[in-house]
């Protein structure tokens, strides 16, 4: 079974206008959500074998939650910043492991989940965690064809 994770990292702080946006951290909202969903995807009982994140320091920081959650530890990608869906899911395929949680941004990550949903995912609003279960092992395979499952999470319900 071939599974990706995608999370959109959690809410940022634009308090500092002149901040640069790769090092915008976690709001307060963000700070809350993170470890909230990082929980309920560890309570499923997936255990990926791989996460990878963008550098930007508000992806990092969301990561680090999961990370803990799920016992990973988080593989920095800087290709991740600001990546379109055909790279998030390369990025991932690339690792060659079952499964994999990938923490980027918008809009790539709507993007590759409208995609890999059929439509069923309109959005990724931040701190949002989509998950699709294919039953081949080949991420070849996987890649070129529907999810056979998908699950959809966030901070709102």
């Amino acid at each position: 079974m071939t599974t990706l994770v995608l999370v959109r990292h959690a809410k940022s702080d634009w308090g500092d206008p002149g901040l640069d946006d790769h090092d915008r951290p976690l709001n307060t909202r963000g700070m809350r959500d993170a470890p909230t969903l990082a929980a309920r995807l560890a309570d499923s009982g997936l255990r990926p074998d791989a996460l990878l994140s963008s550098t930007a320091l508000r992806a990092r920081t969301t990561a680090g939650f999961f990370g803990s959650a799920l016992g990973l530890d988080v593989e920095l990608d800087p290709d991740l910043y600001g990546a379109p869906a055909s790279a998030l899911l390369a990025a991932a395929a690339a690792r060659s492991v079952d499964g994999v949680i990938v923490v980027a941004h918008d809009p790539g990550m709507t993007v590759l989940a409208e995609r890999l949903s059929g439509g069923g995912i309109g959005h990724m609003p931040t701190c949002a965690v989509a998950t699709f279960r294919w039953s081949t092992p080949d991420w070849d395979v996987a890649t070129s064809v529907d999810p056979d499952e998908w699950t959809f999470d966030s901070p709102r319900g």
